[in-house]
């Protein structure tokens, strides 16, 4: 919680209509107290007066120094008491101490409870002594505190408040990242592919009418089928339980056809598969699928024409992937890279990309319980 949020939401309490029903308490204490007109009426109403008066400025418009409104109003009630521990209009300073405490702050408070102990030792031991100011000292300490809790209650809302907020804000941002993420390595994956295709009929237009033909075909299919894989990306900003929802994104059993996909454009890719993949949690196959794509976009965008080797390995608790790439080795940071670094990252796992290999090499470990994990904590 920030400085500025501590008191902002007790004073926001005392805005409203406690504000109003405090005032009229304090105000009828000191009316209270006005009856006995111990120090003659001029002095007594007075003294009223500048209590009411100062009692309102800080209760009712919370006008600063808070602090010197609250001294000046409890001046006039030590008038009206005129020193006798039997005026209920003291009660007055209770009401004065709760307020310190809400309105100004916890030093505040404990600044007019020790201004407060002291004028009530004054009037018990140099005015008159008299043991009933035993309990006024009490009864105003007691209030503090009680205005202590009170404070921290709301300071603890506050907290948890501020807390909630973050945390909406927070898995905003991680659902937007996350369909960002799909949305690139989809839209990504399809112009590198569907550019293979069309480069190839360009090509072959003149020679082999059919072949070219052929291309343009697939890459008309790609995209029907790209457009298709968008709608379930967008799908995954509807409620769970909403019937539009699309079927779901594709998994580690998509690897062989979208090997087949960079096959037909002319790619050299091969694909090895070690071990059950059928024991993968459906959001690790997920983001298997993904690094591959991502990868094998990377490698026939920058290295066309070289083979890449894909090679999936499930064992007991891992998932290691690499896709090796004969390529030119060079210098990668784009937002393909990051991607497969935080969808990895996600599930508790990693990923890294650079020279190695044949000449390029993503290599990343997730682990087989990620997904599940996951679940169980959404």
């Amino acid at each position: 919680m920030t400085g500025r949020a501590g008191p902002s939401h007790p004073v926001e309490f005392v805005t409203g209509r406690a504000r109003w029903i405090g005032l009229g308490v304090f105000i009828a204490f000191v009316v209270i107290g006005l009856g006995r007109l111990n120090p003659g009426p001029a002095a007594a109403f007075a003294a009223a007066l500048v209590a009411a008066g100062a009692g309102a400025v800080l209760i009712g418009w919370q006008r600063p120094p808070l602090l010197g409104w609250a001294a000046l109003a409890t001046g006039g009630i030590a008038v009206l008491g005129h020193g006798m521990s039997s005026n209920v209009g003291w009660f007055a300073v209770c009401v004065l101490s709760i307020w310190c405490v809400l309105a100004a702050g916890r030093r505040a408070g404990l600044a007019y409870l020790a201004g407060a102990l002291a004028l009530f030792a004054a009037e018990w031991l140099w005015v008159k002594p008299d043991p009933g100011w035993g309990a006024w000292m009490a009864g105003t300490t007691f209030s503090v505190l009680a205005a202590l809790l009170i404070r921290h209650e709301f300071d603890l809302v506050t907290q948890l408040r501020a807390a909630q907020a973050g945390l909406a804000e927070r898995a905003r941002a991680e659902e937007r990242n996350r369909i960002a993420r799909e949305l690139h390595d989809v839209i990504a994956h399809t112009l590198t592919v569907s550019l293979l295709h069309v480069t190839s009929a360009r090509l072959a237009v003149e020679h082999d009418p059919a072949d070219a033909a052929r291309s343009l075909a697939e890459a008309e299919r790609l995209g029907r089928e790209t457009l298709a894989e968008v709608r379930m990306a967008v799908g995954m900003l509807r409620q769970p339980d909403d019937p539009s929802r699309t079927v779901p994104l594709p998994g580690v059993d998509g690897l062989p056809a979208l090997v087949d996909r960079f096959r037909s454009a002319g790619a050299e890719v091969s694909l090895s598969v070690d071990g059950d993949t059928g024991r993968l949690h459906a959001t690790t196959g997920l983001a298997v699928y993904r690094i591959v794509q991502e990868a094998l976009t990377n490698a026939a965008k920058h290295a066309q024409g070289a083979p890449t080797a894909v090679r999936l390995t499930v064992d007991a608790d891992t998932v290691g992937l690499a896709v090796d790439s004969a390529g030119e080795p060079g210098t990668g940071t784009g937002l393909g890279l990051l991607s497969m670094r935080e969808r990895a990252e996600s599930l508790g796992g990693s990923c890294r990309a650079g020279p190695g290999g044949q000449g390029w090499l993503v290599q990343a470990a997730l682990p087989v319980s990620a997904g599940r994990r996951r679940e169980g904590a959404t």
